[in-house]
């Protein structure tokens, strides 16, 4: 009897459609994933490491796949990585980090999204632009919860709504930059149960207009008559004083196509003062909300919404070396830039080693307990 795989959320890739034909099936599917998963996780960062992790680990490993025809090559990897469908194996990820909401993980989801180019990705001479995903992030989990490629002769803006479409938004608080201030992408969220906080620049006509224009009135009369509040914070940080003032402004009124953005309930005004060096810097952010909250709830949210470049995008680059991967042919650089993520979300739910991702990997690579450990952390609630 097969003995049960120590990934519960291995199981959620079952379904995944082999690329391959029949008689090109000499290793088992769940088992190159499988393989290739915890091959990453203990620092693999090309095929050919893959396999050599299995061939190092396989006595280990057999314990867990089935492993009919030994290892398979790396040959065997970048091919079943280059044909896995790029929409499909997103998909499965999502389906385990649902699985892990359903048994009570967390309460309201802060999920921000963002955009992160792979940059030695591409090959000119091939005419193959770089690789660039839009990942979303569970920021109070440190978990990614799906990814979708942007097309090369597309940008975020019709990427945004197919990651949206791989994730539960209900009740979940969803912020992004001003590429994704779209009407269609606000309405998106709405409709699916869920809040947004979108950044807002020049892209939509009239918008970033009637905000400053809003706040400048509401800041010469006192915010007189407006349903307002305001969060003020003051950090000293390498010689550089910042003092913020997040006002928010409910219900508001004098937006020209207000009523073109569903579910528009709140306007943002971050306004930064920075002395660096004696000199002063001022700048002024806004943004829209579909929900009526306190200053400190959107404060929170927006300041949240760079964890995504601090836990996630400094992590692959620093960590995983991501912007060196070379890995662009078919689908394979998709597909394991997600292998990447998903290995980023165990090692941070492991927390019984104190210590940093870089000695995680490397413990993962000397000791089995410790990867099997890793692989089945939920620790979610704790985090």
């Amino acid at each position: 009897m097969l003995p049960t795989p120590p990934v519960s959320l291995l199981h959620h890739f079952a379904d995944l459609s082999d690329p391959r034909t029949d008689r090109c099936r000499r290793h088992e599917l769940l088992d190159i994933i499988g393989i290739a998963l915890c091959a990453v996780i203990a620092g693999a960062e090309s095929w050919i490491a893959v396999e050599a992790y299995g061939h190092a680990k396989k006595v280990g490993l057999a314990q867990y796949f089935r492993l009919p025809n030994g290892i398979p090559s790396h040959d065997t990897f970048r091919r079943v990585f280059c044909l896995l469908d790029p929409e499909a194996f997103p998909r499965s990820f999502a389906a385990w980090v649902a699985a892990l909401a359903e048994r009570g993980v967390g309460s309201r989801p802060t999920i921000p999204i963002d955009g992160k180019t792979a940059r030695r990705s591409g090959r000119r001479g091939c005419g193959l632009a770089p690789l660039h995903l839009v990942s979303a992030w569970a920021g109070a989990h440190h978990v990614s919860l799906g990814q979708v490629a942007v097309d090369d002769k597309s940008n975020e803006i019709t990427a945004i709504p197919r990651l949206l479409e791989l994730l539960d938004l209900s009740g979940a608080l969803v912020t992004i930059d001003a590429m994704g201030c779209q009407k269609e992408i606000a309405a998106q969220i709405v409709t699916s149960g869920g809040d947004s906080i979108l950044a807002v620049k020049d892209n939509p006509p009239h918008l970033h207009e009637d905000l400053q224009h809003c706040f400048t009135e509401a800041l010469d009369h006192d915010f007189e008559g407006l349903e307002w509040s305001v969060a003020r914070t003051e950090e000293t940080n390498r010689g550089r004083d910042e003092v913020r003032e997040c006002h928010v402004i409910t219900h508001p009124t004098g937006l020209r196509d207000a009523r073109l953005w569903k579910g528009l309930a709140a306007i943002c005004m971050v306004l930064s003062r920075r002395v660096v060096e004696g000199v002063e810097h001022i700048e002024f952010r806004y943004y829209i909300g579909s929900f009526v909250g306190t200053a400190e709830e959107y404060r929170d949210a927006i300041r949240g919404h760079w964890g995504i470049e601090n836990s996630l995008h400094w992590v692959l680059d620093v960590v995983f070396r991501e912007d060196e991967s070379r890995h662009c042919a078919g689908h394979g650089g998709e597909n394991l830039a997600l292998l990447r993520r998903l290995a980023i979300s165990l090692l941070k739910q492991e927390q019984t080693f104190d210590s940093s991702l870089k000695t995680k990997r490397l413990r993962c690579g000397w000791d089995n307990d410790y990867i099997a450990k890793v692989l089945t952390t939920t620790n979610l609630e704790d985090a």
